[in-house]
């Protein structure tokens, strides 16, 4: 296999940033396209009423999204540190240690998930005119979730083991299948929001098996580790997966976070518009994900630089990494805020037919979310920052500033004050506020 052979402790930062962030860049935007095509094809197959069914599914899968990434996060954290003390054994141990957690967590997910799957609905803000297709799509989509977390553990241990491409080859090729088997499902085969569903279970299932044959033939110093079956490892594993969480715990919130805003603003939106409030939103959900992907690209192709060279004693490299970083996560957001505000209607267009009231609602709310996209890419790199150096807590504390703190008083209270445009900008104004904590802090 032809490794990428990355140096971390000696490589010029900006020569390891740019290997790192451009495959990186390409595997999330893959997956921003797929999200967008997914939201295409049910817009348009389905209608503004599938479009929404899938937004009251949405948090669920990002709260599952969040459980990943935060072992994936930890486990990277942690093997970098060990690695760059090298400790390979540990570095091993702990990824295994990391794959039997999620093991554990998913099953109970998936079998609660099947038991009450109409009281997880009305829990996410589902109403009775979306309770058919939000439950069509939540259950075809479980059985693909193991081998999603698979795959989201991998993609960081994949990067830290030197093979960044090939990390970007699974999420794209699990990608292009998705959009593939989308369109084949919901127009040819007539298969509406369950098709959509399946075709997201089948491509995870494909992402989560190439992962597990990179670490069983591919993997150059992470490899799966047969743990010991006795208390003393058993409860050294039990601490271990405590601590992962613990340093991955901002990244599962921050999924979470998107949750929240996906349920809160569910929640304004209908009681303030209806079920086309609801698409509409929906359209702006389906784009902020976008801005995540391009701005968790930048933090996720700093952490094993930064972990590294913190567990190495490199102050002056950490400190080169983060700053480059924070430069080009302004630009990437920079980027999308304007082509949000000028693309509003070509975007709008993509989800949902021209003469919809929900259409009209999204041209005239985009521009105002995308103010939020700058704000948000700091906000991620910033708290990515704190994890690779293991401080969770001030991670954790950012992460729940944005995500709830300040996102649901905002969309309580800014509707009172601006009327529609108050739900628009809750978003906005909760990143704003939480970068400016940040820089506070950071300038003592």
């Amino acid at each position: 296999m032809n490794r990428d052979r990355l140096d971390f402790g000696n490589e010029r930062i900006g020569r390891l940033f740019r290997a790192m962030f451009f495959p990186t860049l390409v595997a999330m935007v893959f997956n921003s396209v797929l999200n967008i095509c997914d939201g295409m094809f049910v817009g348009h197959g389905v209608g503004p009423d599938g479009l929404a069914a899938i937004n009251i599914v949405a948090p669920f899968f990002l709260i599952c999204t969040g459980v990943g990434l935060m072992f994936g996060i930890g486990a990277s954290v942690i093997a970098s540190i060990r690695l760059a003390e090298d400790n390979v054994k540990a570095a091993r141990i702990i990824m295994t240690q990391a794959y039997i957690a999620g093991a554990v967590i998913f099953g109970a997910v998936i079998l609660c998930s099947l038991v009450f799957t109409r009281p997880v609905l009305y829990l996410l803000g589902c109403s009775p005119a979306l309770e058919d297709l939000a439950s069509d799509y939540l259950l075809w989509l479980l059985p693909g979730l193991f081998f999603f977390y698979l795959q989201c553990v991998g993609m960081m241990l994949v990067r830290l083991d030197g093979s960044p491409r090939y990390a970007m080859s699974v999420q794209v090729v699990a990608a292009i299948l998705n959009i593939f088997l989308d369109w084949l499902m919901v127009f040819p085969l007539g298969m509406g929001i369950a098709g959509a569903s399946i075709a997201t279970s089948f491509s995870c299932i494909v992402g989560g098996l190439m992962v597990v044959v990179y670490f069983l033939r591919f993997s150059s110093r992470l490899k799966f580790y047969r743990l010991k079956a006795t208390r003393k490892s058993l409860m050294l594993s039990l601490r271990n997966v405590g601590y992962m969480a613990n340093i991955g715990f901002a990244t599962f919130v921050t999924e979470a976070a998107l949750g929240i805003m996906i349920v809160a603003g569910n929640f304004m939106f209908m009681s303030m518009l209806g079920e086309d409030g609801v698409a509409a939103y929906s359209v702006g959900c389906y784009l902020f994900p976008v801005i995540f992907s391009i701005s968790n690209a930048v933090a996720q192709s700093a952490q094993p630089i930064i972990s590294f060279n913190y567990g190495a004693k490199s102050p002056v490299r950490v400190r080169q990494a983060l700053r480059l970083s924070l430069r080009t996560g302004a630009l990437c957001g920079v980027a999308v805020s304007l082509a949000m505000w000028f693309g509003a209607p070509a975007l709008s267009l993509v989800f949902l037919p021209a003469e919809a009231v929900a259409y009209g609602l999204a041209v005239h709310g985009l521009p105002l979310l995308g103010l939020s996209a700058v704000c948000f890419s700091l906000n991620i790199v910033f708290i990515g920052y704190f994890q690779s150096i293991e401080q969770s807590a001030r991670s954790t504390v950012y992460t729940i500033l944005r995500g709830a703190a300040f996102l649901v008083p905002a969309f309580i209270l800014l509707p009172l004050v601006l009327g529609v445009d108050g739900l628009w900008l809750a978003i906005p104004a909760a990143e704003m506020l939480t970068l400016m904590v940040i820089l506070v802090e950071e300038s003592k």
